[in-house]
């Protein structure tokens, strides 16, 4: 996994600065023709293909190139992320109305976060369902999980999770095997194994596989909250003229940029320090709205009003995209 997460990483971050083509000095200036080109050049750059006219050859420029291209790292990301911690209104309201050579591209920093998330959770210790539960408690759980299918008239239910090895491949004493017993004695179609339940039921056999599974999917598909946001926030606007769709994904990445960050910042504390993790999650949930509401109003040149209480039905709509995704990554992680 830690493999992986570095690939993911270094290929986020050359994808961002593929997507955005930075600005800055190219060395010394040089006088003559593009050794790309051949166009005839005064200053740093070609007016013709843009190439540097002082083309780097030493081994520290390729370490710099490097960090570049995996970092989007030059002076517009100490621009951008404290406007977008301290003022996301004014990054998303310049970005949209054309002042861009300043700061990092929303999508840029949006994938480049996300990738860098995933990367640093891949060296976490591993999540197991399993984790924590004792042998003896696993066995109350059993014994009182049998009792209660025998007084609901279950009996034979009961019996064929204590005993014998399962058609569907469960350990008959895990709780997997239980929950999915409980599922087909609620079940009234007839056809439980072709449910979507019972699909799960059968990868979440293997649970550590299954938790990998939805991990590699969840950062492979982190992309679809943008599509699922947009339509919501164009809703709070149907009747003010001048925004556009892409006004509103602008909107979008940069929340969701600053999102990953408030969790990653959360994650870090509470591996350094359990009660800090859960200062900084309580705090958190008043960090996000705020967060939205300052957003919101700075973007749009919102009264206080205005921003509030679209601020409360972001939240709403915050809710059910969470759902859809949630959804979305079980249904992909899990191929049912």
């Amino acid at each position: 996994m830690e493999i992986e997460g570095a690939g993911a990483a270094v290929t986020a971050g050359l994808a961002a600065g593929a997507l955005e083509r930075p600005a800055g000095a190219a060395g010394e200036a040089g006088h003559g023709l593009c050794s790309d080109c051949g166009h005839a050049v005064e200053g740093n750059f070609c007016s013709n293909c843009g190439q540097p006219t002082h083309v780097h050859r030493s081994l520290l420029h390729l370490v710099e190139e490097l960090l570049h291209g995996v970092m989007h790292f030059d002076g517009r990301v100490w621009r951008t992320l404290p406007l977008l911690v301290l003022n996301p209104g004014r990054l998303t309201r310049e970005w949209v109305h054309g002042k861009r050579a300043r700061y990092v591209s929303p999508l840029a920093i949006f994938l480049f976060t996300i990738f860098l998330m995933f990367f640093g959770l891949s060296f976490a210790p591993p999540v197991t369902l399993n984790q924590g539960v004792s042998a003896e408690v696993a066995a109350d759980v059993e014994r009182e999980f049998i009792a209660g299918m025998k007084s609901a008239g279950e009996a034979e239910g009961a019996a064929a999770v204590a005993v014998g090895p399962r058609k569907d491949g469960l350990q008959p004493d895990s709780w997997q095997a239980q929950l999915m017993d409980q599922m087909r004695a609620s079940d009234t179609s007839g056809h439980f194994e072709k449910t979507v339940g019972y699909k799960m039921m059968k990868k979440l056999g293997n649970p550590d596989l299954a938790i990998y599974k939805l991990q590699q999917t969840l950062y492979k598909f982190a992309f679809l909250l943008v599509p699922l946001s947009v339509p919501f926030v164009a809703l709070l606007f149907l009747w003010r003229r001048g925004w556009t769709l892409y006004d509103h994904g602008v909107f979008v990445l940069y929340s969701l940029t600053f999102m990953a960050m408030l969790s990653m910042a959360v994650f870090i504390l509470w591996r350094i320090n359990g009660w800090l993790g859960g200062t900084a999650m309580m705090a958190s949930w008043f960090i996000a709205p705020a967060h939205m509401f300052a957003q919101l109003k700075g973007a749009y040149s919102l009264s206080v009003f205005s921003a509030l209480w679209r601020t409360v039905f972001l939240l709403v709509f915050c809710s059910i995209v969470l759902g859809l995704f949630i959804t979305a990554i079980l249904l992909l992680g899990l191929g049912v």
